[in-house]
């Protein structure tokens, strides 16, 4: 596929303390809001971008250079960019790669997707992580800072956005073998693609159902497990979510959940929630677990934790897995039925595998 033509304009970040940064555009002429965030993964940039969990947030890409291999139609985690804006130090329109089918220039343009280059982003990160995750905004149209920033002021914050629902699937569809004995039921509230993959590759019959489905249809399936999915959004701002999970623990089968999917469990069993500082985002973010005493490289994507202290006081839920940067909660079980989660990404697209075992570990128990 050819080469997109490259159309350079000024282009203008403003953070929501009043912090003021001067690039040039890449990608869809425009302005776009959201949360900004950052991921410190060196590859895998396609795939981060059409992360459902990334919905309503501007992500900076801390790689020197994001494009230089173009993207590929198949490297994707959900039909379309998911992320509200992109902020880097050099994004690339020349690529190589022979498998590529388009470059990032033409991408971000097809999905209507504003982006930023030209950022000191080692300077832009360090601000995050001491002032903490904020809103912010990026034009590359023809607008004052003050415009920008009276513009910014109607951002809503993250914190108490439901956000799951939107971008869920909105009809059923079921993938892997019908004759299969083991049969998933599968909450999407913004499911990564690879995910499914991995329940399908080892064998699993599953049905994906709407964020708000209700326990009865779930059960229809006659399901020998039921997976809670990732997503976007504060897990605080989904009470239909945490009825169901309580209602699909009541049957006492099977359960794992990952990313919002722990966040949900948590929050089932009157464990409370909170915002991140700044979050975790990237591929190599080392977790122990507590149960095996090794250590996983992981992939990470969360803007939200599980309260460590609620954690360790409950007395059905044991913590499985502890973050060795911070010592936040990555895992918890519970003690009384068959139900696990994590809070990072084991399907670990793009990211190290260390933690596929958890998948064979789901099965396992539904066999």
């Amino acid at each position: 596929m050819p080469h997109s033509t490259l159309i350079r304009k000024p282009a203008t970040l403003v953070l929501a303390d009043g912090h003021v940064f001067h690039g040039l555009s890449f990608g869809k002429i425009g302005t776009a809001t959201g949360e900004i965030c950052f991921n410190t993964g060196m590859t895998g940039y396609q795939e981060v971008f059409t992360d459902p969990s990334y919905s309503g947030q501007v992500i900076i890409m801390n790689t020197v250079h994001i494009g230089n291999y173009g993207v590929k139609e198949t490297d994707v985690e959900s039909s379309s960019v998911k992320i509200h804006a992109l902020i880097a130090r050099n994004l690339e329109d020349q690529y190589s790669r022979h498998q590529a089918n388009q470059d990032l220039n033409a991408y971000l343009i097809q999905n209507n997707i504003v982006a930023i280059d030209g950022i000191d982003t080692r300077a832009l990160v360090a601000h995050i992580r001491t002032e903490g995750a904020m809103n912010c905004i990026i034009s590359s149209e023809d607008l004052s800072v003050e415009e920008l920033k009276a513009r910014l002021k109607e951002v809503p914050s993250m914190d108490g956005q439901e956000l799951a629902s939107k971008v869920s699937t909105t009809s059923e569809y079921e993938l892997g073998d019908p004759a299969s004995p083991i049969k998933v039921s599968v909450l999407d509230f913004g499911v990564k693609q690879h995910i499914l993959q991995c329940l399908v590759s080892r064998g699993a019959h599953i049905r994906v159902h709407p964020a708000k489905t209700k326990i009865d249809r779930l059960k229809e399936f006659n399901p020998t497990g039921y997976f809670i999915s990732n997503g976007p959004g504060d897990p605080a701002a989904m009470p239909y979510a945490i009825e169901t999970v309580k209602e699909v623990l009541a049957e006492k089968k099977p359960v794992f959940g990952i990313c919002l999917g722990h966040q949900l469990l948590a929050l089932a069993n009157d464990i409370p929630t909170f915002k991140m500082h700044h979050g975790h985002r990237g591929l190599n973010h080392p977790v122990k677990n507590i149960i095996t005493g090794q250590c996983e490289i992981t992939t990470q994507n969360h803007g939200f934790g599980v309260d460590p202290v609620a954690v360790k006081n409950h007395p059905n839920v044991e913590v499985t897995h502890v973050n060795l940067n911070d010592e936040s909660i990555e895992g918890i079980r519970l003690k009384d039925r068959p139900a696990f989660s994590v809070q990072y990404h084991p399907e670990s697209t793009p990211g190290p595998h260390d933690s596929r075992y958890l998948f064979d570990r789901f099965v396992e128990m539904m066999q």
